[in-house]
């Protein structure tokens, strides 16, 4: 079992997830907190690995991450709340570099935003590495890959006084 701990950092309407402890999170981090305060959540999750089926089409790889999403708790979510996460793979099913965040529904509070950008992490922290086979792995590192989740599950009717 493998502990891994993450920053989701908001900066100027960029996101950021960077492993803690690398130089660059941490001088990342000190850049930050010198100016504007920062959106950050700092993630611990423990990583158990399954035993799974290589992946051998980028459809597979779509649905493994599919599987290891987790949506927020119903009361820091927001209904139909979408995020758009691009992120690079190494031959043997690591990820290369910090993914990005590129698209969070518009509206939604920051509370919110840092409540799926913590489930995004979280995914990546249960998921990687992937279990490519090695034509998979070669034909898919280095490339980008984007993914787009999409909160539908129901969700109560809010109460308004």
């Amino acid at each position: 079992m493998r502990v891994a701990r993450y920053i989701a950092i908001s900066i100027r309407r960029r996101e950021f997830i960077l492993t803690v402890g690398s130089a660059l999170a941490l001088w990342l981090l000190a850049e930050v907190m010198s100016s504007a305060p920062p959106s950050f959540a700092l993630v611990t999750a423990a990583a158990a690995q399954k035993t799974q089926a290589p992946l051998n089409t980028l459809k597979a790889i779509g649905a493994a991450l599919q599987q290891c999403w987790v949506p927020p708790p119903l009361n820091r979510a927001r209904p139909g709340m979408q995020i758009t996460v691009r992120m690079s793979f190494k031959r043997n099913g690591e990820l290369l570099g910090p993914p990005n965040i590129t698209f969070q529904s518009v509206g939604a509070s920051e509370d919110e935003r840092l409540a799926y950008r913590m489930a995004v992490t979280e995914m990546l922290t249960r998921c990687m590495p992937l279990p490519f086979t090695d034509s998979l792995g070669n034909a898919v590192a280095g490339r980008p890959f984007t993914m787009r989740f999409i909160d539908r599950r129901p969700h109560p009717p809010s109460q308004s006084a």
